[in-house]
């Protein structure tokens, strides 16, 4: 999910001891749900596809097996470290806000928790649209960090009400570091008015219970953010019961809201 600036400002790094687990935790909820948006007809055998700010690779690893031996899959990232070249698949360090698109013809564009960190987002955002192919399909996906995460069950009132303290803190970081927390709910629109068509969005969610894979990605979060945390006054003590109650098996919550929009360049 590292995303393409040139800049400190992104607010999470590949290089970090928390990077792979942060990234182990997106694939296993995520996977699931952005196969099956680039099932048939967005992608099909033979396609040449980009998957922009690959992360770990699991989704550009799925496509160049999908695509078979006569496509190919371009990953890229500006920090590619966690990404392996084989067959079909290639990897390449690339800035996707200050560098042009590394090819202007492809049939499938991905992008996964990207634009969202970036400032410049729509403008990025048309510059993918540019790079399709005539046919080709764009597809955006996004946590919409504008609604709750609901805690569906806790051991205490107050256990609940330090689960949403901290999680409100790591929304205001997120936001200092330059991300649009809404900016999920403005990619139909967005892709419409770059001239898009067949357009369609799915919302996901679903219940995390504490010990799980999901509450698991808070935990690496809050690992990752903990200088910008404590800047904003949340304590050594508040963090350490905010770890310890996304380990409880009494506490479940609801996933961030996952957003997948996808839309088609006319022939």
């Amino acid at each position: 999910m590292t995303t393409a600036m040139s800049d400190d400002t992104y607010t999470f790094d590949n290089g970090a001891p928390d990077a792979v687990p942060q990234m182990h935790a997106l694939e296993s909820f995520l996977d699931p749900i952005t196969t099956r948006r680039l099932a048939r007809p967005v992608l099909r055998p033979g396609a040449t596809c980009w998957e922009v700010g690959a992360g770990g690779g699991s989704m550009a690893r799925r496509m160049a097996r999908a695509v078979g031996d006569d496509g190919q899959v371009l990953a890229t990232d500006i920090d590619p470290t966690h990404l392996v070249a084989e067959g079909n698949l290639h990897v390449r360090r690339h800035d996707v806000r200050t560098e042009p698109p590394p090819g202007d013809a492809f049939d499938l564009i991905h992008a996964r928790l990207v634009l969202l960190h970036l400032p410049d987002r729509r403008r990025v955002l048309r510059t993918l649209t540019g790079a399709l192919a005539p046919g080709g399909w764009l597809v955006v996906e996004e946590f919409d960090c504008t609604a709750p995460q609901r805690v569906l069950t806790a051991p205490t009132d107050d256990a609940a009400k330090l689960f949403a303290q901290v999680m409100d803190a790591m929304m205001g970081v997120l936001e200092d570091h330059g991300a649009d927390l809404g900016w999920a709910q403005d990619v139909h629109t967005e892709m419409a008015l770059a001239g898009l068509t067949d357009l369609d969005t799915i919302t996901h969610s679903q219940s995390w219970p504490g010990g799980s894979t999901g509450t698991s990605l808070y935990e690496t979060n809050s690992r990752q953010l903990e200088p910008d945390l404590l800047a904003a006054g949340v304590s050594p003590q508040q963090l350490n019961a905010f770890r310890r109650l996304l380990r409880d098996p009494g506490f479940a919550v609801m996933s961030y809201h996952f957003v997948s929009t996808r839309g088609r360049l006319p022939s």
